[in-house]
């Protein structure tokens, strides 16, 4: 596939820690447009692998582009048009929703309405209210309006719908699709096969820091031999083996 149909390539992504490998000449395609899944056990290499697709963290070997650039070495270009949820924020304990939103909005040089985020979001009502008043499910969405500010081409999202209800949930799975029909193309790990099933249109599946699986949700039950996904994620994942 043509590079500029790409989001993000990575090729022989590898990393070790005091001996220990975490990443194993990981390859990976995402194309722009899609929702992709990284999928693992915790401690199977995801958090490392968007680290170093991200540039937060450097590679031992291997080589990566994000739209195009080098994170390496052009992360002020991807920084105005990559956006990340991050699960807790680092942010002044009394500050209310309004404000964080108005500061995240000035780092960026075309900056998506936050206000329409927010009531797209369902927290239209909360703005005057200080975030850490705000319910799990409620400060959940916040992150996620706030990846969504830099109005990105590439967000990446980690355990966008944990603490939300079932209504929330499929509100927040629709308002993505909506996205992706946009043009937005979005990265997301989670452990909720059934998000991943009603989301992703590739999965990659991490197992001790090596791909075991790259392909759809329908080719991961067919190489299993699993009718149900959350089964054949489980086999192929290692965790089958574990329990």
């Amino acid at each position: 596939m043509k590079d500029e149909n790409l989001a993000v390539r990575a090729a022989g992504l590898t990393k070790s820690y005091q001996g220990r490998t975490v990443l194993n000449g990981l390859d990976l395609a995402v194309r722009r447009g899609t929702v992709f899944g990284l999928l693992g056990a915790n401690g199977a290499g995801k958090s490392t692998t968007i680290e170093c697709i991200l540039g937060t963290r450097r590679a031992d070997s291997g080589t990566v582009s994000v739209l195009g650039h080098d994170p390496g070495k052009e992360r002020g270009k991807l920084f105005q048009r990559v956006g990340v949820q991050f699960q807790e924020g680092d942010y002044q304990p009394e500050i209310k929703v309004f404000e964080l939103c108005e500061e995240i909005a000035c780092l960026y040089n075309r900056p998506a309405d936050w206000r329409e985020l927010c009531r797209r979001f369902g927290i239209g009502g909360k703005l005057k209210n200080a975030v850490k008043s705000l319910s799990g499910g409620e400060r959940q969405r916040l992150f996620i309006v706030l990846a969504l500010i830099p109005n990105p081409e590439l967000v990446f999202l980690d355990e966008l719908t944990t603490g939300l209800d079932a209504k929330a949930r499929r509100d927040v799975w629709r308002i993505l699709s909506e996205l992706k029909g946009e043009g937005l193309t979005i990265f997301l790990t989670s452990h909720f096969m059934d998000e991943v099933e009603a989301l992703c249109d590739e999965i990659c599946i991490l197992r001790q820091g090596s791909a075991v699986f790259h392909g759809t949700v329908k080719q991961a039950r067919a190489q299993s031999g699993c009718e149900k996904f959350e089964d054949a994620y489980l086999q192929l994942s290692g965790e089958e083996d574990a329990a």
